[in-house]
């Protein structure tokens, strides 16, 4: 199936055309006819399916048909809430890309910046607003922000937004929105209590499932390296000494983890950037720009930074710490292999992940190849020496308590400022 066969208009046809986009994924195949035809969707599909210009393609196609070039006040039509600040850009691209040509504005607001820009631009009128929950509600409740004429509301990533604890703010921002409007909700992962929330808002829905959630694609090749947490930045570096690898997305569990790994990569002489939370919007977007670029050889990020990545081309994930939840497995490769590309997902796996591990096979519903030819194998004599320095780490923290009690206990009980 080509785009030209789903009754998109020429001016979004030109758009893809020149974006190179020519057959729709399945997710997009499904779920554009019936939300041009105005129906409810329930999307369920793995990352990097093309879950985006599912829903924004036909939303810009309508939203032109409905413009009213007469009124001037431009109140807000299309609400998409998405729970990161990468993510909600990447669909803010995607809605400029996508449009060009079709007179729509559209707006971006999330949190960690100052408001200003983003409240003039809410002043000059918008059709489409892109937001994150918590700024979203923050400028509602300044009054800067009214959503008593949506007509299209779509929450993204669903899924992250109740790991993340937005669901509150969901259901804060719910009763805002009238009663009567097209309601799209799009998801890797459908857990019982996102459903539950379908269930209440959506009017007679029609569910869309791509692929099952512990699938992964099936051009993305997936290995894993036993290796003592010690040794996985050495084994890291002996990776990169590759130089077919030109670029990588690496992934750490902690943001703190994000920042030592980079510095060490780069004292190694290998390019390197981190991406997370605690980072300025601008530290971020400078980061991931470097990356793209090519500036930047590795770019290391924590899952919630990850998600709304989206990097043409990009071959190589490792995962430096494997995720004790193994749906988070499938999202993380997903960054890889996207659109039909081939993909190579490396974890590096210390002992104690190995129940990690296991989770994520039975997951994925395969056993991951297993690589033995490197430096940093788990030997007998490897393992004991590890056991020896935990227990030296052990014995030096116990010693330094011990020395801050006795301290406290001179001091009358006072602790140190």
């Amino acid at each position: 199936m080509k785009f030209t066969e789903l009754g998109l208009i020429p001016e979004i046809l030109t758009s893809l055309n020149k974006l190179g986009y020519t057959e729709p994924t399945p997710i997009q195949q499904q779920a554009i006819p019936l939300v041009l035809n105005g129906k409810d969707v329930l999307g369920c599909a793995q990352t990097g399916t093309g879950k985006t210009a599912a829903f924004s393609i036909p939303l810009l196609q309508l939203l032109h048909e409905r413009k009213n070039s007469t009124n001037r006040t431009r109140p807000i039509k299309a609400l998409i809430l998405t729970p990161t600040r990468e993510l909600a850009a990447q669909i803010a691209e995607s809605i400029n890309d996508y449009g060009k040509g079709l007179g729509l504005k559209h707006a971006l607001i999330f949190g960690g910046v100052k408001q200003g820009p983003q409240v003039q631009r809410l002043r000059d009128g918008v059709d489409i607003l892109v937001a994150t929950p918590g700024r979203l509600l923050d400028l509602m409740n300044q009054g800067h922000i009214k959503l008593n004429q949506i007509e299209f509301f779509v929450l993204d990533e669903a899924d992250r937004m109740l790991d993340m604890g937005f669901i509150h703010d969901i259901k804060k921002i719910l009763p805002k929105l009238p009663e009567r409007k097209q309601t799209l909700f799009f998801s890797a992962t459908m857990p019982l209590v996102i459903a539950d929330l379908a269930k209440k808002i959506l009017y007679k829905p029609e569910y869309i499932k791509v692929d099952p959630v512990s699938s992964t694609a099936e051009t993305i090749q997936q290995v894993v390296y036993h290796v003592l947490k010690p040794e996985k930045k050495n084994l890291l570096k002996h990776i990169l000494q590759d130089e077919s690898i030109k670029s990588m997305l690496v992934f750490s569990r902690t943001k703190r983890g994000a920042d030592r790994l980079a510095k060490l990569l780069d004292k190694a002489r290998i390019p390197a950037a981190a991406i997370h939370g605690d980072k300025s919007q601008g530290a971020r977007e400078r980061a991931l720009a470097e990356f793209k670029s090519g500036k930047k050889r590795v770019l290391v990020a924590t899952d919630i930074a990850a998600r709304g990545i989206d990097i043409d081309s990009l071959q190589y994930v490792l995962n430096y710490d494997l995720p004790n939840e193994p749906e988070t497995y499938v999202h993380r490769i997903g960054r890889t292999g996207r659109a039909g590309a081939s993909g190579l997902s490396i974890s590096l796996c210390d002992i104690d992940e190995r129940p990690f591990l296991k989770d994520i096979e039975k997951l994925v519903n395969k056993k991951i190849k297993v690589i033995t030819d490197h430096p940093f194998p788990i030997t007998d004599k490897a393992i004991e020496e590890y056991k020896e320095l935990q227990k030296s780490y052990e014995k030096t923290n116990q010693n330094r308590r011990s020395a801050n009690k006795k301290r406290r206990e001179n001091n009358g009980g006072k602790r140190r400022r």
